[in-house]
Order: structure tokens, then C-alpha cells, then sequence
């Protein structure tokens, strides 16, 4: 990783002021999964596709690093929380040591252990305003680099759009994908943890005595992406995590059957799940498929998001 000081001189970590970043949630239009490694991880092939349903994240200068957080509940507090451990991380990278202290306030909307990445998105939030705020003058890739160390959908909450993810997910490709996209997402009453479901889909794989592949990118996916042709891209959608988190939480077959009795073009879990992610052909559509799934009674909550989002940004105004 580049030595920010080394670039920039010390930065300026007095400044008065707030910088607040939106950055958006996830869904893996493919999550190709392969054997686990020697280190723990899987190699995977996925194809990322950021959504506008986002989480703010505000930091200021402090005496002493906090965070607080308003909205969905469930988030780690303290040295555990990714926005504090991306503000510590990036403090060291630019040399700043004490000087790096923030208040850190998220007002969240991405669901906790839902399979949409929320809390890479917080990670990545704090380290696009912490740069800003104390003037670090870290690059795209100097922040994506430090966030692959906080975790392997960090770099594409920097991103946004649509990438394919490589290696954990941190080895990014910008995807050619043309057009804009409706989803309707379907929270589940209760969070996954994202190695439970990987645990539960090996034990799966496992009792089928079925030699697993290497990841691969779906090249009829890609092309349908091309097309922009939501219609072409639904049918295609494709998680190989969806068998395990179905074992853990069987409401979710009742979610996806919901969706497509309801006129869904694609139906998916997102990720590690366990939200549920349906494509619709429009607006429209969408919204009517919002308001079924919710009458339907097989989830917690609905929203309806577009995509591609942009990654995290700075929201105007903020800086200090």
C-alpha cells in the first residue's frame, strides 16, 4: 500500500467541520463459490451491482474515535464496528496516530447481516470522508487497498456500478453493462451471518460427494448486461450461496416464490442472503411487486431500489 505521508506531507487533521458520505448497498447479480482455500476464504466469481439504498456516514473531528447509529438496528458498536476500524486504519496509513479521532455518526438504512453489504458500505463511507476531512489525499486505490484488509466487498462500495469481483470479491473489473435496472428488495426478520451460510453451503456440498468447481464468470450474463435488457438479465441471476441460506432459513422459499408468482423477471437471495432480490421490468412493475410482496406477509420489509448506484461519495456541502 502506498504510504500516504510519504505523498502528501502530514495532513492537516485540525480542521473544523463534517464531511458526511453516501454509499450504497449491494446485490451479486452471480456469486460463483469454489472450494474453501488453506486460508479459510473461497475464491469466488461475482458480479456486483450497486443499489440506491443507501447508508450516510458523517465524521467529525473529536478527542477520542465513537460512533453512533440511527436507523436499522444491530450494529456493532466500538472497536468492532468497520467505520471505526476503516478511520484506524486509514489514521495509520497517513500517519496521523492520535490525530486521527473522529466522531463517527451512521445514519443506516442497509439492514444488518442482510446479504447487501452494509457494513462494507460504512467501511467505505468512513474512509472517503476521513480522507476528505483530514486532507490525507489517499487515491481510489490507496482506500480500496486499505478497505480489501476490513473486507472483501469494501473496494466495491468505493466503486459502485457494476463490477465483476474476483479472488475474495476485492479484485475488481468495471462490468460493460448498458441501461438502468428496477429491484424490489425483501428484508428477512432476521440477519445471516456471512460465515454460517459459507460454513452451511461446504456441509452441503459435502454430503453430495460432488468435486467442486473453480469459479466462472457467466459470459451469457455479461452479454445480457450489454443488451440492458432486464428481461434477458432476470432468468440468469445466480447465487450458489442461495441452497445454504435456504437451509438456514426456510421462509426465504416462500419470499422467492412469492416474487415470481408476482410477476418478478429474476428471482434471487443477495449474497449471504438473507434479503431476497427481485428484478422487475420497470417502475411500474416494480411497484406493483412491491406492494404484493408486502401483502404477501413473507418478509419484514420491502423497498424498491434502481441500479447501477454510484459507489461512495461525498455528499454536497460537507466538507470541511
Amino acid at each position: 500500500m502506498t504510504d500516504v505521508t510519504s505523498r502528501q506531507g502530514r495532513p492537516g487533521a485540525d480542521r473544523a467541520g463534517s464531511v458526511t458520505v453516501r454509499v450504497p448497498a449491494k446485490v451479486n447479480l452471480q456469486l460463483s463459490v469454489g472450494p474453501p482455500r488453506a486460508d479459510g476464504y473461497h475464491d469466488v466469481v461475482t458480479v456486483y451491482h450497486a443499489v440506491s439504498l443507501y447508508d450516510e456516514v458523517t465524521v467529525s473531528p473529536a478527542e477520542r474515535t465513537s460512533v453512533t447509529v440511527t436507523g436499522e438496528a444491530g450494529v456493532p458498536l466500538g472497536p468492532a464496528n468497520l467505520a471505526v476500524r476503516a478511520a484506524g486504519a486509514l489514521a495509520r496509513a497517513a500517519g496521523l496516530n492520535d490525530a486521527g479521532r473522529v466522531r463517527i455518526e451512521i445514519r443506516k438504512r442497509i439492514p444488518v447481516a442482510a446479504g447487501l453489504a452494509g457494513g462494507s458500505a460504512d467501511a467505505a463511507g468512513a474512509l472517503v470522508a476521513c480522507n476528505e476531512l483530514w486532507r490525507a489525499g489517499a487515491s481510489q486505490a490507496d482506500l480500496a487497498a486499505i478497505g480489501a484488509g476490513l473486507g472483501s466487498d469494501v473496494p466495491f462500495a468505493l466503486a459502485g456500478g457494476t463490477a465483476v469481483g474476483l479472488g475474495r470479491g476485492e479484485r475488481l473489473t468495471t462490468a460493460l453493462a448498458a441501461g438502468s435496472y428496477h429491484w424490489v428488495l425483501a428484508f428477512g426478520a432476521a440477519g445471516l451471518a456471512t460465515p454460517d451460510v459459507y460454513a452451511a453451503c461446504d456441509r452441503l456440498r459435502a454430503a453430495r460427494g460432488l468435486a467442486v468447481p473453480a469459479p466462472a464468470l457467466s459470459a451469457q450474463l455479461m452479454a445480457a448486461l450489454r443488451s440492458g435488457d432486464p428481461a434477458a438479465v432476470g432468468p440468469l441471476l445466480a447465487n450458489d450461496l442461495q441452497p445454504a441460506a435456504l437451509s438456514l432459513r426456510p421462509l426465504l422459499r416462500r419470499t422467492l416464490a412469492a416474487g415470481r408468482e408476482l410477476g418478478a423477471l429474476g428471482a434471487i437471495v443477495s449474497g449471504s442472503g438473507p434479503t431476497c432480490a427481485f428484478l422487475a421490468a420497470g417502475a411500474r412493475a416494480a411497484r406493483e411487486l412491491a406492494v404484493g410482496i408486502t401483502g404477501a406477509g413473507v418478509c419484514r420489509a420491502v423497498v424498491q431500489v434502481t441500479g447501477p448506484a454510484p459507489g461512495a461519495s461525498l455528499v454536497d456541502g460537507t466538507a470541511p
